[in-house]
């Protein structure tokens, strides 16, 4: 499951650009990095490639193996290369991950910094990296037609698409092309893929089976872009590709590989989630009521979501609601060794597994450590003692990066809701109440998916109610609503 993105397609007017900045003011994302920092990535980037690996063991030549990227068109922080053979009546995924490691020295000032940011944070107009760009978007970064370092991931897979056996280890590769997921999908539909882009499709669809049977929900969030509309703006969804779900399958199928081998070895760190509640279920239920989607009772979730269609409005709505489900979501320190029947705090409850973060170290912290313990596990070395120092301390690093992106996110979004609405005020919406609390109810909108507070506890869960806009305050990036007369 991803979160929903905000895009700007827009031509940005002071409002939302002013609007943006002081969001990310309020969260304190910085806007540099440090004199010390730059100095040191651009030492970094000077100094000859590939730096020496610190096991001292040589890097495995892969570069005769044509990898792709497949990103959104705009990136330039490529983490993953793919490429996919057949093997009999099975397969052989090659996942190359950009090798960060062997660039960040432990304790450095550039390490710090990465430990103090935590992750990449997007808005619609800037991206904050978590490494400065001469690394994310150049040395490290799994450009086409040059030389990198990477870590490769090895998995062979029978006809079903199920893991049979796993490797990883460092090596050098050369992507051969830079692709969007666009790209991807029209070369499928038209019949020019070649036949490893062919194995992603297959590959994917397996891994979707295998994902259901395991009992996972797979959601792929829609975009929200922002798109000039006259005089103002209007927020659209952009559907996912049905590439973007077969390629996000690889990386679930080599986190869950990563998860397997720590647990067998009693160390590292994994991504886990709790099953959630009967009461998040049920304010999810009422969304889908509010929105006009039939939710029969003895239907699982996962089956729901599976069926809803992006491109209708109201679908697309309940999909960018639905990652209420995932806040529970947070990492866990492995500290003994376990077998298949590890306990159910250890896994993820949306992969329906046991699952580690490893696949996008450009823009996420904790994956360079399961990196590298995976590493350290596939050749039997011990786990480097400056992983294990870090450990403990990385879930609750995690989860303040987390936290400050996902505010940063809601407020984001909150301003835009704000301005779109501005011009709206007297207007009149259906909602329904999807939660109480003790002086007010949070009611969701049929359409647009607004989710907001109105002063009315005497409002009863599920109850429908016309709803008046009274007012907007774009500053204070809130929408005021009260029950029409």
């Amino acid at each position: 499951m991803t979160r929903r993105r905000l895009l700007a397609k827009a031509r940005q007017g002071d409002q939302l650009r002013e609007g943006f900045q002081n969001i990310r003011d309020e969260q304190g994302i910085p806007v540099d990095f440090p004199a010390d920092v730059r100095a040191q990535a651009e030492q970094i980037a000077a100094a000859p490639q590939p730096p020496p690996t610190r096991s001292g063991v040589e890097r495995r030549d892969l570069r005769a193996l044509p990898f792709v990227t497949i990103d959104p068109a705009d990136s330039m922080d490529l983490d993953q290369a793919v490429y996919i053979e057949r093997r009999g009546a099975g397969y052989r995924v090659y996942y190359a991950i950009a090798d960060v490691g062997s660039f960040v020295e432990p304790g450095s000032a550039l390490d710090v910094e990465t430990h103090a940011r935590g992750v990449t944070m997007y808005s619609p107009d800037l991206r904050t990296p978590l490494h400065p760009k001469v690394m994310s978007e150049d040395v490290a970064s799994l450009f086409a037609d040059v030389d990198r370092p990477a870590v490769v991931w090895q998995i062979d897979l029978n006809s079903r698409g199920q893991q049979v056996e796993v490797d990883v280890a460092r090596a050098m590769i050369r992507s051969v092309g830079k692709l969007s997921y666009e790209q991807v999908q029209r070369s499928i539909e038209d019949g020019s893929a070649d036949d490893s882009l062919v194995c992603l499709r297959e590959v994917g669809e397996h891994r979707q089976l295998l994902e259901i049977e395991r009992g996972g929900i797979d959601v792929l969030v829609p975009d929200q872009e922002i798109e000039d509309d006259g005089p103002g703006y209007r927020l659209v969804m952009r559907t996912p590709l049905p590439v973007e779900g077969w390629n996000a399958q690889i990386s679930l199928l080599t986190g869950i590989c990563a998860a397997r081998m720590m647990l067998d070895a009693g160390v590292g760190i994994l991504r886990t989630m709790k099953a959630p509640s009967d009461a998040d279920y049920e304010q999810v239920r009422l969304t889908a009521q509010s929105l006009g989607i039939d939710w029969p009772y003895e239907q699982p979730y996962a089956e729901l979501v599976r069926g809803l269609d992006p491109r209708v409005p109201a679908h697309a709505a309940f999909l960018n609601l639905v990652t209420v489900l995932l806040r529970s979501a947070g990492y866990t320190v492995l500290t003994q060794a376990f077998g298949n029947d590890e306990p159910a705090s250890l896994r993820h409850a949306a992969v329906a597994s046991a699952y580690a973060h490893v696949t996008a170290p450009l823009r996420r912290l904790v994956d360079r450590y399961g990196t590298e313990c995976c590493l350290a596990i596939a050749s039997g070395e011990p786990v480097p003692q400056w992983v294990i120092d870090a450990l403990p301390a990385l879930p609750d690093e995690m989860k303040r990066a987390d936290s400050r992106a996902r505010a940063m996110e809601r407020a984001q979004f909150d301003l835009v809701e704000a301005v779109l609405m501005a011009d709206h005020v007297g207007e009149t919406y259906s909602a329904i109440v999807v939660e109480r609390k003790r002086d007010y109810v949070v009611v969701q909108l049929h359409w647009p998916a607004v989710r907001t507070r109105v002063a009315d506890p005497t409002l009863e869960l599920g109850t429908r109610v016309t709803l008046e806009l009274t007012g907007v305050d774009v500053d204070a990036r809130t929408v005021t609503f009260r029950r029409a007369a």
